[in-house]
């Protein structure tokens, strides 16, 4: 059994996570941190005797692994604290500031760290095939992402919009932050062959939508992923935990997991 702590367990990832991993034979949920302050820390977590704390040392210290779906403040503490234990990392948490990517770095280099902006194998395939088909059909081709997520949801655009674009300027090979245009109001003049398109639409309850748009003059290629159930992104979270813990310290993502 693999020693598992979630991070964030109130929030709406958190609780698929501690959820299906209770409902597993491979781990055991050792223990469950809240920031502090939070109104959840105290409570129990539903079909298990583990209550929700906010002491990462104490948590960090029982697991093999932590799960973290939380923000980046957040990301930061719980890796600075993993650092002494070399607690192994899973971490979904989207929108990383510099702070938090330096403060994950140094954790790889005495721990298995695997970040991810999206854990569905779907659409880790959705990021190998745009950047293929970018490299593939050329400057004549037009380059857009529009992406959508419940009205709940706090970045815009999402975290695998921002790895989608970047996967369309690796194909191309233009640097994404220069390529990327989030906003067209106004008098905006006629559209650069160089620059990378990102929408983000809001909205009900839409577990996630991501699709990237090929446009050329005689013709149109969609490469689209749907979500349809919020547990695709958890169980995917865990199989990246038990990948995890039998690797060597160091950075890793999706295309590890899958082999791409």
């Amino acid at each position: 059994m693999i020693d598992l702590c979630v991070l964030g367990p109130s929030g709406r990832m958190g609780q698929q996570v501690c959820q299906l991993a209770l409902a597993s034979n491979e781990f055991q949920l050792t223990s469950a941190v809240a920031r502090r302050g939070s109104d959840a820390i105290g409570n129990g977590i539903q079909g298990s005797t583990v209550q929700i704390g906010d002491s990462l040392a104490k948590a960090l210290g029982e697991a093999q692994v932590y799960i973290d779906f939380t923000v980046p403040a957040s990301t930061t503490h719980a890796a600075v604290a993993a650092l002494a234990h070399h607690t192994a990392a899973v971490v979904g948490t989207t929108g990383l500031d510099a702070e938090a990517q330096s403060a994950l770095d140094a954790l790889a280099k005495v721990a298995p760290v695997f970040v991810a902006a999206n854990f569905s194998p779907g659409v880790s395939l959705l990021l190998h095939l745009a950047e293929k088909a970018a490299a593939a059909l050329g400057p004549e081709y037009d380059l857009e992402v529009v992406e959508m997520h419940h009205r709940h949801k706090v970045d815009a655009p999402s975290g695998t919009a921002l790895a989608l674009g970047k996967a369309l300027a690796s194909g191309r090979g233009l640097d994404f932050d220069t390529a990327r245009q989030s906003a067209r109001d106004g008098q905006v003049g006629p559209r650069s062959s160089d620059e990378i398109g990102m929408f983000a639409v809001r909205g009900g309850d839409i577990v996630g939508e991501h699709t990237a748009l090929f446009i050329g003059d005689e013709e149109r290629l969609e490469i689209t992923h749907r979500a349809q159930k919020r547990s695709v992104f958890a169980s995917g979270a865990l199989r990246a935990a038990s990948w995890i813990v039998k690797q060597p310290p160091g950075r890793y993502t999706m295309s590890d997991l899958l082999g791409f």
